[in-house]
C-alpha cells in the first residue's frame, strides 16, 4: 500500500508515520508538510532514512504542487492530517485556518477523485460538535456546532468529504477525536505546556476557573483508530474516537504538578478564551463495535509516561520552545 499522509511532521501525523512503519511492513508512506511553526522534522529523524518513507515539503493548498505529486505517484490512500489547529491562533487569525483547513481538503479531495485513489480519510476533531452541558456525548449523530474559527474550519472540511461522498462516489471516511496527548506535541497545547512550564519553574497559565473539561487520548490510540478507519471504514461513515477519560483541566495541572513534584504555587489563573467550550466528551461505541477498536492507554500510566518523554526528551522541547527547531529543516533538507 501506498500511503500520502498529510501534516505528517505534525504532532499527531508523526506519530502515525511511525506507528505505521513499525507494525505495517507492507506499507510506503510519503509525508508532504509544509512546515509551518508547529511541524517539526527533528519528530521524525529516527525513520528519515528508512526506504518506506519519504518527505515531500509542500502546501496542500498548492495545487500545482500537489497535483505534481499525485500525478508521479501511484497512491493507494490519502490519510489528512495537515491542518491549522490551535484555538487561540484562530480567534487571533481566521484567515489561514480557513484556507489550510477548507481550501487545503478540497485540494485533496479533487486530486483524490482525478487520479482513482481508493480511499480518502479526513481527520477531523470533537471541537465540532460544540460544547456539551454537564452530563450527555457526543454520538456521530450530534448536530455539527462549531462554536471557534478552528473548528468552523474543521467542520466545513468534513461537510465537504460527506459531499464528495454523495456527490462524486468518493470513498471517504471521518474520523473525530477527543484531546489527544503524547510525545512530540507542540507545547503551546495544555499538557506539553504545563510539563515544560512547570520543569523551568515558570507559571502555568490555566484559563478562567479551570472546570472545562476534556476528554483525553493518547496519540498512539489515535493512530491505531486511524488505521482501523483506513482499513476497515465504510464509505461515508465518521468515527468518534475517545479515551474515555474526563479531566476538569484544573484537575489534570494539578495532576501534573503531583508527578513532576512541582507546588501548585505555579497555578495562575488567566482570563478566559473568548467561547471558550465548557465541556467535551465522546461516545466512541460505534469504532469500538463497527471496527473492533478500543484504546490500550489508561490514563495514569500514559500520562506519567508522557512526562517521563518529556523528561527525557529535553533538547527536543527547548529546541521547539526557543524556535532553534527550525534550523533542521534547512540543514537536513536545504530549504
Amino acid at each position: 500500500m501506498n500511503l500520502l499522509i498529510t501534516g505528517g511532521a505534525g504532532f499527531i501525523g508523526s506519530n502515525f508515520v511511525h506507528l505505521i512503519l513499525k507494525e505495517q511492513s507492507g506499507v510506503n508512506l510519503v509525508n508532504v508538510d509544509s512546515l509551518t511553526y508547529c511541524g517539526n522534522l527533528e519528530n521524525l529523524t529516527s525513520i528519515e532514512d528508512n526506504p518506506r518513507y519519504s518527505f515531500v515539503k509542500a502546501d496542500i493548498t498548492d495545487n500545482e504542487a500537489m497535483e505534481k505529486l499525485f500525478a508521479e505517484r501511484n497512491f493507494d490512500a490519502v490519510v489528512n492530517f495537515a491542518a491549522e489547529s490551535h484555538v487561540d491562533r484562530s480567534i487571533t487569525d481566521p484567515a489561514i485556518f480557513l484556507k489550510t483547513n477548507i481550501i487545503g481538503a478540497q485540494v485533496l479531495l479533487d486530486l483524490t477523485l482525478k487520479y482513482k485513489v481508493k480511499r480518502f480519510v479526513q481527520i477531523s476533531t470533537d471541537e465540532v460538535y460544540g460544547s456539551l452541558p454537564e452530563t450527555g456525548f457526543f454520538v456521530e449523530e450530534t448536530p455539527l456546532a462549531p462554536n471557534s474559527p478552528y473548528s468552523v474550519s474543521k467542520a466545513s472540511a468534513d461537510m465537504l468529504v460527506s459531499a464528495y461522498v454523495h456527490t462524486y462516489d468518493l470513498d471517504g471516511v471521518i474520523t473525530r477525536c477527543s484531546n489527544n496527548y503524547g510525545p512530540y506535541q507542540f507545547p503551546e497545547k495544555l499538557i506539553p505546556l504545563m510539563i515544560t512550564n512547570a520543569l523551568e519553574d515558570k507559571p502555568l497559565p490555566v484559563y478562567g476557573d479551570g472546570m472545562n473539561v476534556r476528554d483525553w487520548l493518547h496519540v498512539e490510540d489515535h493512530c491505531r483508530a486511524v488505521w482501523a478507519a483506513l482499513e476497515k471504514g465504510e464509505t461515508g461513515e465518521a468515527y468518534n474516537v475517545g479515551g474515555s477519560n474526563e479531566w476538569h483541566n484544573l484537575a489534570l495541572v494539578k495532576e501534573l504538578l503531583k508527578i513532576l513534584e512541582k507546588p501548585e504555587s505555579l497555578l495562575t489563573f488567566v482570563k478566559d478564551r473568548p467561547g471558550h467550550d465548557r465541556r467535551y466528551a465522546i461516545d466512541a461505541s460505534k469504532i469500538t463495535n463497527k471496527l473492533g477498536w478500543e484504546p490500550t492507554y489508561d490514563f495514569a500510566s500514559g500520562l506519567r509516561q508522557t512526562v517521563e518523554w518529556y523528561l527525557e526528551n529535553e533538547t527536543w522541547w527547548r529546541r521547539v520552545k526557543s524556535g532553534a527547531y527550525q534550523s533542521y529543516y534547512k540543514q537536513q533538507y536545504d530549504l
